[in-house]
């Protein structure tokens, strides 16, 4: 797992002279520095699609955790918050929690974060549940020193580029979703500004789920039930030995039941 960066850290990001900042946040790293330089350079794990997800440990609203047994043989959404009480924030979460029969269906685990710590998350579900006339019982990951924002990436280039006057770093909206081999499967990533979309969510794990399945791939705006794409790898006398009826549009794009 990565480095954790602690407040002692952060407090020599405050330290920088603001005539030290660059684009980018090797300019705010001198050489006297090199624990954060190294941190920066070296240790960032990338999350590329179809890498394992970053293990952590963590305090949550349901108690510690480690994330990878937290999600054990189930997929897991991880999505991030900047912080409690903010209203788009409010908002998902309530819409996510509504969800939560449905992922439970799909074998999912939900987890959210928020930057602040624990302490004042319990009073911000009341919030939720009251907004949103629902029971939000996933748990919620306290960030204050943003240990998982940065280990999964979730910062904004401004807020880096600007962390030498900030002190520390927004963390913004991001959606991972893992599958039970602990691989990344899709990253959505969203400004402040905007709320996320729960169904969509619920609807690429229906396309990843069924592309694991059964071996197909799914057009643009697919819903479950719609016609799959037979992938161009298979042939199409063997699709239709696979799949029954095949409809070919062009040589390369073929339609079938899923």
């Amino acid at each position: 797992m990565a480095s954790v960066l602690p407040q002692s850290l952060f407090r020599g990001f405050r330290a920088l002279p603001r005539a030290a900042a660059r684009p980018g946040l090797s300019a705010l790293l001198p050489r006297s520095q090199p624990l954060l330089r190294r941190f920066i350079a070296t240790e960032q794990p990338r999350l590329r699609l179809g890498s394992v997800a970053p293990n952590f440990q963590a305090q949550t609203t349901h108690g510690n955790i480690d994330f990878h047994e937290f999600i054990g043989d189930s997929w897991a959404i991880l999505f991030s918050h900047p912080a409690d009480f903010t209203p788009v924030c409010t908002t998902e979460l309530g819409a996510f929690a509504k969800l939560k029969g449905e992922f439970e269906k799909r074998n999912v685990k939900m987890i959210g974060l928020s930057a602040n710590d624990i302490g004042s998350h319990d009073k911000w579900i009341e919030d939720i549940n009251e907004v949103s006339s629902t029971n939000l019982q996933f748990p919620i990951i306290g960030d204050a020193e943003r240990k998982v924002a940065f280990l999964y990436d979730m910062i904004s280039q401004d807020d880096l580029d600007n962390i030498a006057q900030k002190g520390i770093a927004f963390t913004i909206r991001s959606v991972f979703i893992i599958d039970p081999s602990k691989k990344i499967r899709l990253t959505m990533m969203y400004p402040a500004s905007t709320g996320r979309n729960s169904a969509e969510v619920l609807r690429v794990i229906d396309s990843l789920q069924t592309g694991d399945k059964k071996g197909v791939v799914t057009p643009i705006d697919w819903q479950v039930g719609e016609d799959v794409i037979v992938p161009p790898s298979i042939s199409t006398s063997d699709a239709k030995a696979k799949f029954g009826e095949v409809r070919e549009v062009k040589p390369y794009l073929r339609f079938t039941k899923a």
